[in-house]
């Protein structure tokens, strides 16, 4: 009767185990294949012809397909193991964009690179479409990581990243939980966090900041009715006398063919905007919480000496514990980082990466 009893308790663990490690391989298969592509209408830029390109889709730990473009030099000999990097891309963006600037550069000089869209949005799954959700973002990363550590090119202890813009916090809040993550660097990086809570050199009061959260918590009301969903932030789509200077600088990026893209099945009159509804979730992100915590994987902060958002590399670059660097780019914007191939420091960036990825 004791044995049946304990056949009886570890029937479900054997079925669960066989159900977990059944699911597993059928990731693993999925995965497995890459769809080469031609750079021609996934990029906002030239791509060298020493780099082959491919589409590719991995899930992530809540089980949503997360879709990312593969950068590959051609002359990369796939039989052995690679160091590789992965590019996030700026808050309402895609990776068709700026993550792609950066992932072929660096495939280019040479190693393996996967741009990605974060879930909710560009070609990743997740409803609402544009939703804010920190936390998944920052776990799209860590699926990013097991989606490349499995690949038999790539060297899984040889696995770095870089987060542009809004990614450079959520590339922060994955790598303190994830130290598969072996070097991580930041580009003109926003803490979506503050800048929602303080806005810009903390111009924002608390009045306002609960104003907004407010208006967020009224229109949940709405959509749980059945109400149209509502957009709020983003890029302007047009300019006129009142225009800020900052909103000019990212009109310029967004809303001009320099940078314009408008993913598969979505609108202009969509892309950079979250929904407002969901926006208020970055007042509990706190990704500069405990970044000391990295150490000792090294942290690169770069940012341009004129870029408005430099107070927060600046903010995240103090707090950090060494091995840390803060490079000021001369006569750069904030935006300027995201395309501009000869101001980016991409010489760095090499020399951040091959020194730290051995």
């Amino acid at each position: 009767m004791k044995y049946i009893l304990i056949l009886a308790m570890i029937a479900p663990m054997i079925s669960g185990q066989f159900y977990t490690q059944t699911e597993q391989k059928g990731q693993s298969e999925k995965t497995k294949q890459m769809e080469q592509i031609t750079p021609n209408g996934y990029t906002t830029f030239k791509v060298s012809d020493n780099v082959a390109m491919y589409k590719v889709t991995f899930k992530n730990q809540y089980k949503m397909n997360v879709a990312g473009h593969l950068f590959i030099p051609k002359n990369l000999d796939q039989n052995k193991k690679h160091s590789a990097i992965i590019v996030g891309h700026p808050m309402g963006a895609v990776k068709e964009q700026s993550a792609n600037v950066y992932a072929a550069n660096m495939a280019e000089r040479g190693f393996v690179t996967l741009s990605v869209d974060l879930s909710f949005w560009g070609e990743s799954e997740g409803e609402p479409r544009n939703a804010v959700a920190p936390d998944i973002y920052s776990e799209d990363f860590s699926a990013a990581v097991d989606f490349l550590g499995t690949r038999p090119f790539v060297d899984r202890n040889r696995i770095g990243i870089i987060g542009v813009c809004g990614s450079g916090s959520f590339v922060i809040s994955a790598a303190k939980i994830d130290p598969r993550m072996k070097a991580i660097a930041t580009v003109s990086m926003y803490d979506m966090g503050a800048a929602n809570r303080n806005a810009l050199n903390h111009s924002q009061t608390l009045e306002q900041r609960k104003k907004l959260i407010a208006e967020a918590a009224e229109q949940r009301y709405a959509e749980f009715t059945g109400g149209e969903t509502k957009y709020t932030g983003g890029t302007v789509h047009k300019l006129d006398e009142n225009t800020h200077p900052i909103q000019r600088e990212f009109y310029e990026f967004y809303r001009t063919p320099r940078g314009e893209y408008t993913p598969k099945g979505g609108s202009p009159e969509l892309t950079t905007h979250p929904t407002l509804s969901s926006n208020t979730k970055f007042m509990n992100f706190y990704p500069f919480n405990d970044i000391e915590t990295i150490s000792p994987r090294p942290m690169l902060f770069i940012t341009g000496d004129q870029a408005h958002s430099k107070e927060f590399s600046e903010d995240a670059y103090k707090r950090a514990a060494e091995p840390k660097e803060l490079v000021i780019v001369p006569n750069a914007g904030h935006v300027d980082l995201y395309d501009k191939t000869d101001l980016i420091p991409f010489d760095k960036l090499e020399g951040f990466f091959k020194t730290n990825l051995k």
